[in-house]
Formats: structure tokens, sequence, C-alpha cells
């Protein structure tokens, strides 16, 4: 199993805070890409919250806790 490499200071994947990003669009399984805010894109999971692309949703650990906003 390989550990992520986390970059700046807040990192969605091994944070204890959960991150409001953006939902860009959905994958399969499950899953969907997101806009971080800080020029990133990152794969998290959203099988937890009903979000689709436009949605702010909150994230801890990759995995989507809540939708704040729907588009």
């Amino acid at each position: 199993m390989s550990v992520p490499e986390c970059h700046g200071e807040v990192c969605i994947t091994c944070s204890d805070t959960a991150v409001e990003v953006t939902v860009v669009r959905l994958l399969a399984d499950g899953l969907a890409v997101v806009d971080t805010g800080q020029g990133t894109e990152e794969e998290v999971s959203v099988a937890l919250v009903a979000a689709g692309p436009g949605d702010k949703i909150l994230v801890h650990a990759k995995e989507a806790i809540a939708v704040v906003s729907q588009r």
C-alpha cells in the first residue's frame, strides 16, 4: 500500500480537518474529481452523499461527509 504525499498545510488525504471542495465531475464507483480551491484537483469518494457537479461538499480523509450547498 502506498502512502499519498501531502502538499501544503491542509491535505484532504491526511488532515484531521474536513475541507470544503467543489465537485468537478462524477466518476464510476462512487468517486468524484473535486476542485480543492488551491489550484489542484483530487479524487474523493462521494458514496455517502448525494452530490453532483458544482456542489460544494465537506471532505475528510478522501471521503465526502456532507453536502454544503447544491448547484
